[in-house]
């Protein structure tokens, strides 16, 4: 069987603080309003992702990889399962501020569950957005507990603005929350663990306040004064039609940008994924057409997000795109 990549069709998220901005841009075409997240590429059973092309079509992507377990390749931390989720999330309004526990807590205490540690990249922001990022002094558990109480746990936290083609990467056990006004691809461990520790007392469409997670959070939170992020320094290397720049690497996966121009160049974009992992391409930007070498291809707009399994065939890409590049 040969390995071709395959386009995914995501499942949406209706979450309050979300916008239309998923539909409008990228022509999601889910019946869902507020659309605050799709999950792109995702075997988590909180919203698998599924193929929508190719010889898996209309197969979710967990049952894909359960049937081939090959795709993923030979990284540590694959162990059989997909270890990442990747997302676009539309913050037409403030996010919850809120905390992921790691890998140690989450197995002990929620059901041998992975952790969660994440990526942002900024795809648009307004002129005001903030993302919050830590706290800007140290702080006891006490003291958040009455902040919390009395709403004044703003002003501990750390505020940065934003700009697009920002990364931020934030580390399990960081207090954090996205700005509204912000349009993110955010790119994670495959968990759904958030512990609340504030969410401006909006209630849902029920008229419910959402609830608070705060001693769980308290327990995996960093309550020390958080370094202000800084932008990573990015060397951009150069190949006829193609500009690749290492966006973000840390134990869990390794994120790229590339950026794809053949309009003026003749020679299309080699482009696989070894035996080490799979990879996955999400287009940010552009569009254009994968090749394969039997004459096949797929075609890919802006939000669209194409799985390639370990090993894959080699494709050639042609267009003019923007992708950041994952793999495990």
């Amino acid at each position: 069987m040969e390995r071709k990549p395959f386009l995914l069709k995501p499942t949406g998220k209706d979450y309050i603080w979300g916008g239309r901005r998923l539909n409008d841009d990228f022509a999601k075409n889910i019946d869902m309003s507020p659309l605050a997240e799709t999950w792109e590429c995702s075997t988590h059973p909180d919203g698998p992702s599924y193929a929508a092309n190719g010889e898996f079509a209309g197969q979710s992507l967990g049952e894909i990889l359960k049937a081939h377990p090959d795709f993923l390749g030979q990284h540590p931390h694959t162990k059989g399962e997909l270890p990442i989720l990747i997302k676009f999330i539309d913050a037409k309004n403030d996010l919850s501020v809120q905390v992921h526990p790691d890998d140690d807590y989450a197995r002990e205490h929620e059901h041998g569950q992975q952790g969660k540690s994440e990526m942002w990249y900024v795809l648009d922001a307004g002129a005001a957005s903030q993302l919050v990022y830590g706290l800007n002094h140290d702080v006891d558990a006490e003291t958040m507990r009455r902040s919390i109480a009395n709403g004044t746990l703003e002003k501990h936290l750390q505020r940065v603005p934003i700009k697009p083609d920002d990364v931020f990467f934030i580390e399990a056990g960081t207090i954090h929350a996205i700005g509204a006004g912000s349009l993110v691809a955010e790119i994670q461990e495959s968990s759904n663990l958030t512990y609340r520790l504030y969410d401006y007392d909006r209630v849902d469409k029920e008229g419910n306040k959402r609830p608070l997670h705060v001693d769980k959070a308290l327990e995996v939170a960093n309550l020390k004064a958080a370094a202000r992020p800084r932008q990573p320094m990015r060397a951009v290397k150069y190949q006829p039609g193609c500009a690749t720049e290492l966006l973000c690497r840390c134990r869990y996966f390794e994120v790229h940008r590339r950026l794809v121009n053949t309009e003026r160049v003749r020679q299309l974009v080699d482009y696989r994924a070894d035996g080490d992992s799979f990879r996955v391409l999400l287009c940010t930007n552009g569009c254009g057409s994968i090749y394969m070498e039997d004459g096949s291809y797929i075609q890919v707009f802006r939000g669209d997000c194409i799985f390639f399994p370990a090993e894959s065939v080699k494709v050639k890409i042609h267009g003019k795109l923007q992708f950041l590049d994952v793999r495990g």
